[in-house]
């Protein structure tokens, strides 16, 4: 389905397939709530020749951390939850070795030094939530926290995911389900269930062409195993990315990086933060809450695990434009000046523009070389902006 007004949309996802090798992907758009764009095409898996059909989904990667972000924001506006308060508030282990005074807030933002152990976490420890918040509880940080921002690659869904567990009772999935996912009937889940399995594209990982430029942080995490790159890829979820096309990877709670869904769900878990936090019955939180949601609450020229300039709201990616950067450093995520939300490894991504009253979701199987955006991807978002009579991006984000 496309309203006339976003055909642009629908010719760009169709050149992404003709022009930039696109396997099998889908893309959702909402506008003040209303469904303009659903489309969905290619092969979920190669190996077989199964179509990606209207209910594929797929793993969306870091896309899971804006949806436990907009659970925490829910539990800030249902009062349960202070963002602002020191985490061992609602977690008492956590405090130790150097770690009472860090926020819920810095926990979100990327500031508070815990990218990942200094120790690698034993094999398949991704999977088990005592092991790895036991250990994250106990480990020191890797800088002083509140100092700098450093990309919790992994460990942002053990930390996060454990402070509202430790509020709701709930397992971060269980509770994502029954307070966001549920009521907006959206096709998003951290833990998949087993009747799902038989609807998951296998994610396909693209080896870089003889013209394209690993980012510094591959060649940190690959090569440097003592770096923060490598601790917050690799040494916070032992096996994780080995287990990604797994049962076992997509059962698992890993809410840093293994929730599955597709554009529609992407869509729809940011189209109530793209009309003032309320959509039809649901109300995921208020002027004020949507306003802290869309503020950019840290930033750096250097993260230091992406190695690229980033800005970040709480629990969000703000818009970022490394294009000028050199090679190497040049990944980005251009979208609207408002507008907030999250980048999955390889190029899925979700995102609300309370400006436009946009939401935006993009799913694909085959992964771009890259941790951030795929140009499939940006092609989307590009024409998605230009539909709703945006003029250019070049000031880093999409304006009028």
């Amino acid at each position: 389905m496309v309203a006339p007004k976003f055909a642009g949309v629908a010719r760009a996802f169709v050149a992404n397939f003709y022009e930039l090798n696109e396997v099998g992907a889908s893309v959702s758009l909402t506008l003040d709530g209303q469904p303009m764009v659903d489309l969905w095409g290619g092969l979920a898996d190669p190996a077989t020749k199964a179509p990606w059909v209207k209910d594929t989904v797929s793993i969306v990667f870091s896309c899971t951390k804006g949806a436990v972000a907009i659970l925490a924001h829910h539990l800030a506006y249902l009062g349960s939850l202070d963002l602002d308060a020191p985490v061992a508030t609602y977690w008492p282990e956590f405090a130790a070795n150097g770690k009472e005074n860090i926020t819920v807030a810095m926990l979100l933002n990327h500031t508070a030094g815990m990218a990942g152990l200094d120790e690698a976490a034993p094999d398949g420890s991704f999977a088990d939530w005592k092991l790895m918040t036991d250990l994250l509880a106990k480990a020191p940080p890797l800088w002083t926290p509140g100092t700098r921002t450093g990309y919790h690659a992994i460990s942002f869904g053990y930390l996060v995911g454990e402070v509202i567990r430790r509020i709701t009772g709930m397992r971060v999935g269980e509770a994502f389900d029954q307070m966001i996912a549920g009521p907006l009937r959206a096709p998003f889940w951290i833990g998949l269930p087993d009747s799902i399995e038989d609807r998951v594209a296998p994610m396909i990982p693209t080896a870089p062409g003889p013209d394209d430029v690993i980012s510094d942080a591959v060649m940190q995490w690959m090569g440097n195993p003592a770096s923060i790159a490598a601790k917050a890829f690799v040494n916070a979820g032992g096996g994780f990315g080995a287990a990604v096309n797994t049962r076992a990877g997509r059962a698992a709670e890993v809410p840093g990086g293994n929730g599955v869904s597709n554009g529609r769900g992407l869509a729809a878990i940011y189209a109530p933060l793209a009309c003032g936090g309320r959509l039809h019955d649901v109300t995921l939180t208020d002027r004020a809450g949507l306003a802290r949601m869309g503020n950019t609450a840290s930033a750096n020229e250097e993260d230091a695990s992406l190695l690229v300039p980033v800005r970040f709201g709480l629990g969000f990616m703000k818009s970022m434009d490394n294009r000028r950067q050199r090679r190497g450093r040049q990944e980005s995520a251009i979208m609207g000046q408002a507008a907030f939300g999250h980048v999955g490894m390889g190029g899925s991504i979700g995102f609300a523009d309370p400006d436009c009253g946009m939401s935006f979701g993009y799913s694909m199987n085959r992964m771009g070389i890259a941790v951030l955006l795929n140009p499939r991807g940006q092609a989307l978002i590009d024409a998605a902006y230009k539909s709703i009579g945006y003029a250019t991006n070049k000031p880093g984000c999409w304006i009028p």
